[in-house]
């Protein structure tokens, strides 16, 4: 229970940014987790189109200060890295014509 005013307005616009980071942070994380659903599938279409997403999302947390911006380049980068594993793995996969 704080004692002050000022205390008692730290505390109202510590739980308003709480709120703010945790449906951005949120927002990321159901993106990133539709990413790598799709590369578990094994559906590269759907993969790039759902990267694009997400990095739009992440990058929209970035800018409003959620995130790091070296924490934003990481996920992005991790997701790029999967998705090009996937490509390699399907090319290598599709059988050679004689």
């Amino acid at each position: 229970m704080p004692n002050t005013k000022s205390a008692a307005k730290k505390l109202r616009v510590s739980e308003r940014n709480r709120m703010y980071n945790r449906f951005w942070k949120t927002r990321v994380k159901t993106e990133i987790k539709k990413v790598l659903a799709a590369i578990e599938a094994k559906n590269l279409e759907l993969a790039e189109q759902l990267f694009s997403q997400a990095t739009s999302i992440i990058d929209k947390a970035v800018r409003k200060g959620v995130l790091h911006r070296n924490n934003g380049a990481r996920k992005k980068s991790r997701l790029a890295r999967k998705i090009n594993q996937l490509k390699a793995a399907l090319v290598s996969e599709a059988p050679s014509s004689p």
